[in-house]
């Protein structure tokens, strides 16, 4: 049965306020909050309720919003929750505080790093269906702030060191100390125009060429590249690796997409160059 509403209105209002609260370094307790919200709706199970909110997770992405920790994005969803949102959020002045000093807080490298437990799988690509759930219209946003995040320095900065450090580990861990040593940080060392951030090397010795994005958000934030960075990774698709670095600031973890940003993304263009020549 599809959602009314005034159950759309109750739970999107719900999941903005633990988002606020979340993006304020505040705690919550998401069963107590599906307790409450239960009373409101029409003999909602708790698996309904569940779903629903990772359908908000994806309409969050959609408005350029981090979404909640736990609860990942599920597309498809009913589009009304798009249309929700986009009116509760005019009215969201906390949240969008919260939101704005999360992105820009600056990041340190951590002291304690465990590698061992860092690397996870990557997302898989989804298969996209007919947009018949969701109605793809400009929203009124008053921030992108996932692109904010995205030209954050000082959180780049510090992903970066981290994956140079990872390849350090990982290339000791496969006893190649001298490879370990030649791992450089390129996008210092000779500039950001390259293409990548990072010369590492597979244990055979071949260069293996990364470039680093890193996230305070979760596993499926949605990241920026450069049309220099999407050639690179065409060009050299064979050696091009991109490490994306997630959950930073809570405990910083990782994946690798080799090869071609294309085979694994879908590519939205959201910015163009305008010239006269």
């Amino acid at each position: 049965m599809e959602w009314s509403r005034f159950e759309v209105e109750a739970i999107v209002a719900d999941y903005l306020k633990m988002l606020a609260l979340e993006l304020s370094g505040q705690t919550f307790n998401k069963t107590a909050h599906r307790k409450a919200l239960k009373e409101k709706l029409s003999q909602r199970s708790d698996g309904s309720i569940e779903f629903k909110h990772c359908n908000i997770s994806a309409v969050m992405i959609e408005l350029g919003f981090p979404y909640i920790r736990g609860y990942q994005p599920r597309g498809n969803y009913q589009s009304l929750l798009l249309e929700v949102a986009t009116e509760q959020l005019k009215h969201q002045s906390s949240l969008d505080l919260a939101a704005q000093a999360a992105v820009l807080q600056p990041a340190l490298l951590p002291d304690l790093l465990d590698f061992k437990s860092a690397f996870v799988e990557p997302p898989t690509r989804s298969l996209k269906v007919a947009e018949a759930t969701a109605s793809k219209v400009l929203s009124p946003v008053k921030r992108d702030y996932l692109a904010q995040e995205g030209r954050n320095q000082s959180l780049g900065l510090a992903g970066e060191e981290f994956v140079l450090q990872y390849e350090h580990w990982r290339l000791i861990a496969q006893g190649q100390k001298q490879l370990a040593d030649k791992v450089e940080h390129v996008s210092k060392t000779q500039g950001d125009g390259l293409g990548y951030d990072i010369l590492s090397f597979d244990p055979s010795g071949r260069e293996r060429f990364i470039e680093v994005k890193t996230t305070s958000f979760g596993k499926d934030t949605p990241f920026f590249v450069t049309n220099r960075e999407l050639r690179f990774s065409e060009s050299a698709a064979d050696q091009f690796h991109l490490t994306r670095v997630f959950e930073f600031r809570k405990s910083p973890k990782i994946f690798s997409l080799r090869g071609s940003i294309g085979l694994h993304c879908y590519l939205d263009p959201v910015t163009y160059r305008a010239s006269f020549s």
